[in-house]
């Protein structure tokens, strides 16, 4: 189980928020702590699953019919299946990969997943958040302490949200118009096909807006 060999490099990650983006519409940051230190992991993430983390995070928060990430937890539960912890295991080109380490009659499954959904359930499932120190050391960063408490920083943060080069955020985020706006024709083709092949039909959309306008 490759995640699971080098318990020492893991660092533990709380939650200390999410912020939504001045600059950028539908844009939101997830901002992870490393528990045992003052870096902070900012992932941009898209609406809907800000939204289920956020409604996990208010535990006064009872929506009338369960979300899909509630949903997943009581068909979980319903066949015995746990999530034990959830590790960002992986930065590829600005893009992060986790997995879910579940388990079921003492039988350990490592379950690919995005991170966002992943975050959504750790919180459902009290399960800890984990990734490896070298990842931390290549996308972690210290912000500076902001007045609210519940505020990561938004200034700060809308830095992070206007680069999405230089920090983490999700293969599936949902992107605007002017980032699609600086790729070629070509370039656009070949991210049409992916978001097809990937079934993310909402970016698709998107892209294929921009090809029009062209």
């Amino acid at each position: 189980m490759p995640f699971l060999q080098t318990h020492m490099s893991l660092v533990k990650l709380s939650i200390k928020g999410i912020s939504y983006s001045q600059t950028q519409n539908g844009a939101y940051a997830l901002i992870l702590n490393e528990v045992d230190g003052e870096r902070k992991l900012p992932i941009v993430i898209g609406a809907f699953e800000a939204q289920s983390i956020a409604i996990a995070l208010e535990k006064e928060i009872k929506p009338p019919r369960p979300l899909t990430h509630d949903l997943f937890k009581n068909f979980a539960e319903r066949f015995d299946i746990v999530v034990k912890q959830v590790i960002i295991h992986k930065l590829v080109d600005g893009v992060f990969y986790s997995s879910l380490i579940c388990e079921r009659d003492k039988i350990e499954e490592i379950i690919d997943a995005r991170t966002s959904d992943a975050i959504a359930l750790a919180l459902r499932f009290s399960a800890p958040i984990f990734t490896y120190k070298n990842i931390l050391d290549k996308a972690g960063i210290y912000l500076k302490s902001s007045t609210a408490e519940t505020d990561p920083g938004t200034q700060e943060i809308d830095d992070v949200l206007s680069n999405p080069e230089t920090f983490g955020h999700e293969e599936e985020t949902n992107q605007s118009g002017d980032v699609y706006a600086k790729h070629s024709l070509q370039e656009l083709n070949e991210l049409l096909d992916q978001a097809v092949f990937q079934e993310d039909y909402e970016k698709a959309a998107k892209i294929r807006d921009e090809i029009s306008r062209r």
